[in-house]
């Protein structure tokens, strides 16, 4: 008799894989595949625990793992797992051919991405991550991989100042210096070699396209495809943030495609833009000389990039709304929203993250959740837009809370401007 298959328990915290369910996946790639993984660690987060308790530190751990998940759908797609594998650990493994060195900018944008702004009890934290790296040595186990990776992380934690470390104990991948990339990025701004991709948005009661969000792609001649995340990393070393989300704006408001104002456009802004004295004013500039109709464009804004000085941004968004441009508050439910943020800026549409609603399907207290902030928003005469919906089971309880928009896998990834043609 066969034994009965494995069955393992999702980290209850995060939702993210365990250390068992991990190590199966490790196991289950074949030894002829190139895969890499990084262990990423929280140095000292029992220092969160004492000041904020348990409560604070889960909060906090919460925020991290769907960053950490976030990026690794942005950047690596189906292809990548993360696993919370200790109290403040994570691994991300990817299968597939990489170069060595895209790997290691990967782990550094991913740094920098957990050590953003983090809301906890009224403290802005910064918690800088430190992460070990490797590359899958012929016929090594998963269990090896980690043993090197965790070893490799110890080691690095002795080290001050220093924050990515293969696990053969070198700094740097070989290729291309920082500011060699910086460069090429500078130089593809000036090229025009940013590309869009469009992620489909539809109606939960029709099923009819209802919108695109505007995500930004950059196929690098030598590392390949580089995402979202990985591409502000790399404007950040550089203090290029704003001229690259200008850029993007710009091209994606002034890209000429045959349904261009016919469906609405979504955008990310940054914590950047909203800082610039002269965001809204150039904002108008480039709504004028593009001539897209602000009816048809809704900016996405998240609660990070709200944090370094409310006031302005509130103001700034203010002054777009006025305009006619609809604000989305993006990645609604994993932060730290509060009614004070609702009630202050000009805000159309909660964005729910795919988080809110992974077991919707299964979990009556989900379900609960998504009712209350249904009834909220339209209490506040605000549209529900859902991120990450894979499953009809989902989509029908979209349905029957009264959802607007969802987007996900179920339908559709991001596609170029043709395919959304062909959509249409």
């Amino acid at each position: 008799m066969d034994d009965p298959p494995a069955i393992f328990t999702r980290d209850p915290l995060t939702g993210l894989c365990g250390s068992a369910e991990a190590l199966e996946w490790l196991k289950g790639t074949h030894e002829s595949d190139y895969l890499q993984a990084m262990l990423l660690g929280l140095h000292r987060f029992r220092s969160v625990n004492i000041a904020y308790g348990h409560a604070g530190g889960d909060l906090a751990l919460t925020e991290i793992a769907r960053r950490i998940r976030d990026f690794a759908a942005q950047e690596l797609g189906p292809s990548a797992m993360v696993a919370r594998v200790g109290g403040g650990e994570f691994l991300v493994a990817c299968s597939g051919a990489m170069p060595r060195e895209r790997w290691q900018w990967l782990a550094e944008a991913l740094g920098r991405t957990v050590g953003r702004a983090l809301p906890v009890h009224g403290d802005v934290l910064h918690l800088l991550p430190r992460i070990a790296l490797l590359r899958r040595a012929p016929g090594e186990s998963g269990g090896k991989m980690l043993d090197r990776l965790d070893q490799a992380l110890g080691s690095l934690e002795q080290q001050p100042g220093r924050r990515v470390m293969w696990a053969d104990g070198t700094h740097r991948s070989r290729g291309r210096s920082a500011a060699r990339l910086e460069a090429d990025l500078i130089g593809a701004m000036a090229r025009d070699e940013i590309g869009l991709v469009f992620q489909p948005q539809y109606s939960v009661a029709s099923g009819d396209l209802a919108g695109a969000e505007v995500l930004a792609r950059w196929d690098h001649p030598q590392l390949g495809r580089i995402g979202a995340e990985t591409l502000f990393a790399i404007a950040e070393r550089g203090d290029h943030i704003g001229q690259l989300s200008s850029h993007i704006v710009h091209r994606a408001l002034a890209c000429e495609t045959p349904w261009k104002g016919r469906i609405p456009l979504s955008i990310n802004i940054t914590a950047e833009d909203l800082a610039s004295d002269d965001f809204a004013a150039s904002f108008a500039v480039t709504l004028a000389q593009t001539a897209f109709p602000p009816s048809m464009l809704t900016l996405e804004v998240t609660e990070q990039s709200l944090i370094a000085d409310f006031a302005r941004s509130a103001e700034a968004l203010r002054m777009i709304a006025e305009m006619g441009v609809r604000i989305a508050l993006d990645d609604f439910g994993t932060g730290y929203a509060n009614f004070r943020t609702l009630k202050a800026l000009p805000i159309d549409t909660l964005k729910l993250d795919a988080s809110l609603v992974s077991d919707v399907d299964g979990d009556p207290r989900d379900r609960a959740i998504l009712k209350a902030i249904v009834a909220m928003a339209r209490a506040l005469s605000q549209k529900i837009v859902v991120e990450g919906i894979e499953r009809e089971s989902q989509l029908a309880v979209l349905r029957d809370e009264g959802c607007d928009v969802f987007q996900g896998f179920l339908r559709s990834g991001p596609v170029s401007a043709n395919e959304i043609s062909a959509l249409l």
